[in-house]
């Protein structure tokens, strides 16, 4: 896809994609031999999972010149995401996790091989004025915040941009402490860049880690005092619990699920969902209801994205 179609995209998103190739049968990895390949990444998973809702949207990154770039490519243009401003370069390697099967709904065992990958050379340099300039909406993950030190300037570049340019903009923390120098550090620079947002999703635990608190109010006032405008926290089984700076607080319960697959991508789908509804104009515990479907479908299935809905699979939600 080389212009996004109407000269306007719904929202656009900041990240790095991995090949990610997940056991075929279950138990430990070292004694896996047959493996499915796919694409990984948070940032990347929500501008798919937005994509198959029938958004328009951009997604912006770097990957190697090799056959797992070439790879991601060819899964952006099938989910129809905008990649005019994914680099390719010919310095760095795209980076490839390796992944355990797991049918119990435990987490599974996941092992990345992404150090001084070409996405962790994201810098302030691939940020386009007008690219970014023509989407209504930014998406931004703690993921992306924690691969290096050029990708948070990039990240917190794109918030200050288009915040000034009245833009909306989401922020899910997805802590990944194991990438950053010190937890005091992650926790410093992660509320900095949600600050900048309209709408932050963290789950509880993250939540605690963040602010200090340990209940739900307190943590969304901790954010709402730096002028974020809805705090929406994941609360696992019971779904989530809502707080606006207008003082409306609310619980969204949980969607039942008898058969968890694979919890890995059940956070992204939430913000799929959630983003998805809020854009269209919806209420925000309709907005959370859509999320916590989204992530009850994620959760069904091995792999990050595969179970992400299309419209019609939606249904009526």
């Amino acid at each position: 896809m080389t212009t996004h179609a109407n000269g306007t995209l719904d929202a656009v998103t900041i990240g790095e994609a991995m090949a990610m190739f997940i056991a075929r049968e279950t138990g430990d990895l070292a004694a896996a031999e047959c493996f499915t390949k796919r694409v990984a990444g948070a940032e990347l998973n929500v501008a798919i999972g937005l994509a198959r809702l029938g958004l328009k949207v951009g997604w912006v990154s770097r990957v190697g010149n090799d056959s797992f770039g070439r790879f991601v490519r060819q899964q952006l243009e099938k989910e129809g995401v905008d990649h005019q401003q994914v680099t390719v370069d010919n310095r760095y390697a795209t980076a490839f996790q390796l992944k355990s099967k797991v049918e119990d709904g435990s987490d599974p065992q996941v092992e990345y091989f992404r150090k001084g990958s070409a996405g962790s050379h994201l810098s302030p340099d691939d940020f386009d004025y007008d690219y970014f300039g023509a989407a209504r909406h930014l998406h931004l993950s703690g993921v992306a915040a924690a691969l290096s030190g050029s990708s948070l300037e990039l990240l917190k570049l794109a918030a200050k941009e288009m915040r000034s340019r009245g833009k909306s903009l989401s922020f899910d923390p997805n802590l990944r402490p194991v990438l950053w120098p010190s937890q005091r550090e992650m926790v410093k620079q992660l509320n900095l860049l949600a600050a900048y947002a309209d709408w932050v999703m963290p789950g509880i635990e993250e939540g605690k880690i963040l602010t200090g608190f340990s209940q739900p109010e307190a943590m969304a006032d901790f954010w709402l005092d730096k002028g974020v405008k809805a705090v929406i926290i994941k609360t696992g089984c019971d779904g989530a619990w809502y707080k606006t700076a207008e003082g409306e607080t609310g619980q969204v319960a949980a969607i039942r699920v008898d058969n968890v697959v694979d919890t890995v991508g059940a956070g992204d789908g939430f913000a799929v969902g959630v983003i998805s509804a809020l854009l269209e104009g919806k209420s925000l515990p309709q907005a959370i209801m859509r999320g916590n479907k989204i992530g009850s479908l994620a959760i069904q299935v091995t792999g990050d994205s595969e179970g992400l809905p299309t419209r019609s699979e939606l249904g009526d939600y």
